[in-house]
């Protein structure tokens, strides 16, 4: 079981929640920023085709390959430590980018900050399924810390495109790094330390074969968007399954495994992976991609297309928070949630051929609905699918295949853009949302 070194003061847990939602908010405030800034940033950094790729992906790596081992790490150390650990790193990466001369330095600088991201977002989702135990403060904790997902991204291009007028490319990340080092002092201020009342000892050889599968895998889809037939390419998937395939062997055959197998045969947990999953592919990394196409097709500018971020972010921001209300389970909110999404997207066709307002405007909405809803969704269902003293990792998992899905998203979108145009990503996009929402209501009801 997961414990506290200090007793729960009910007059403090408002500050507890509100440090623990700053977290996933610069996490995702940071993660969008180049979305919004990638030309720019791409001009500043005289970066090739390949290098603007990872301008935009490089994060992604660096979030998922460290995610299980941070959640782990947390969940056996201390969450805190973890946190406040992490929130340095974030800081001192936010820098380096800030001051990068060539893409290069500002790629490394980005996976630094995933790996930071990583540290965030892992510990503080155990931290508070540590102190929110009751089911009903524990579904509005969740319902905020989700709705944090949302907020950042309109948040995130906003500032994003307020800042790089005033400072340019790198204004943003001056903010953060700042933001970040007042996050690390407030989070040893105020957050109880929690972990494991009986350690696990460290899975070496989970964490290394992992790493290199989840590392190879972002990498090959990464440089996939260049031509899928390079031979790198093949040889990054194909190292991806090995490792991938060496990863589950280790797991299965240890007596303390980093990520227990066992889990999968919850529905509840496995409904949880696979929707962060389809969440990465059909929800975000349409939405990620689609300022781009925007801006090339319809010539909208950097504040035009901030504010379009802004429309469906605010929506997932206040549905987020809203959904609480409504009173569904977390697997049937997961599911709704996903038809809502992919309606979005259908509603979302044509708009690169004809751009109007009045278009876009309700279809936007619509769109972050869905993704406000997934948010709180998965959010929950990374908790209580795990046991207490596995919280970090549970959110490792959930969050390790949320962004894997971004990042292969990311690049077949564009893949599917460019031989389908952005109305049949479009719709491919919807379809499998709505299919996978009636496959995981359907995996549901055996939990």
């Amino acid at each position: 079981m997961a414990t506290l070194t200090a007793p729960k003061a009910p007059t403090r847990t408002g500050i507890v929640l509100a440090v623990l939602c700053a977290a996933p908010l610069l996490v995702i405030l940071n993660y969008s920023t180049p979305l919004i800034l990638a030309p720019q940033t791409a001009a500043h950094l005289q970066a090739s085709a390949t290098g603007q790729t990872w301008i935009i992906n490089a994060i992604s790596l660096g979030l998922a390959v460290p995610l299980l081992t941070s959640g782990s790490l947390a969940d056996n150390h201390g969450r805190r430590k973890v946190l406040v650990a992490g929130a340095w790193l974030f800081a001192a990466a936010i820098l380096l980018a800030a001051l990068a001369p060539n893409t290069l330095v500002f790629a490394v600088a980005r996976v630094v900050q995933g790996a930071a991201s990583a540290a965030l977002l892992t510990s503080s989702l155990g931290i508070m399924g540590a102190v929110f135990t009751e089911p009903d403060e524990r579904q509005r904790a969740t319902a905020a810390y989700g709705a944090m997902m949302g907020l950042g991204v309109g948040a995130g291009a906003i500032v994003a495109a307020l800042l790089d007028a005033a400072l340019g490319w790198n204004g943003p990340y001056w903010l953060y790094a700042a933001a970040a080092a007042a996050l690390a002092l407030a989070s040893h201020a105020f957050l109880p330390e929690s972990q494991a009342e009986h350690p696990r000892r460290a899975d070496v050889a989970g964490t290394i074969t992992l790493g290199l599968g989840v590392a190879a895998l972002m990498s090959g889809l990464t440089l996939g968007r260049q031509g899928w037939s390079d031979p790198v390419v093949i040889a990054l998937l194909i190292a991806a399954a090995a490792f991938t395939a060496a990863f589950i062997a280790v797991e299965l055959r240890s007596r303390e495994p980093m990520l227990d197998p066992g889990l999968f045969a919850r529905p509840a947990f496995l409904v949880a992976s696979l929707g962060a999953l389809v969440a990465g592919i059909a929800v975000i990394s349409m939405m990620s991609y689609l300022p781009t196409v925007l801006q090339s097709e319809t010539g909208l500018g950097s504040v035009a297309t901030a504010v379009v971020v802004a429309i469906w972010s605010t929506a997932a921001f206040v549905v987020s928070l809203q959904v609480k209300r409504f009173g569904f389970t977390s697997g049937s909110l997961l599911a709704i949630a996903l038809v809502v999404a992919g309606a979005g997207s259908v509603l979302l066709i044509g708009l690169a051929d004809g751009w109007s307002w009045w278009h876009a405007a309700p279809a936007l909405l619509v769109a972050g609905a869905g993704y406000g809803a997934v948010n709180p969704a998965l959010t929950r269902l990374s908790i209580d699918s795990v046991p207490a003293d596995r919280g970090s990792m549970g959110s490792g998992v959930n969050n390790t295949m949320r962004y894997i899905g971004t990042a292969a998203g990311i690049p077949i979108v564009a893949t599917l853009v460019d031989t389908l145009g952005t109305d049949g990503a479009l719709w491919i996009c919807a379809v499998l949302a709505a299919a996978a929402a009636g496959g995981f209501a359907l995996l549901m009801r055996r939990a």
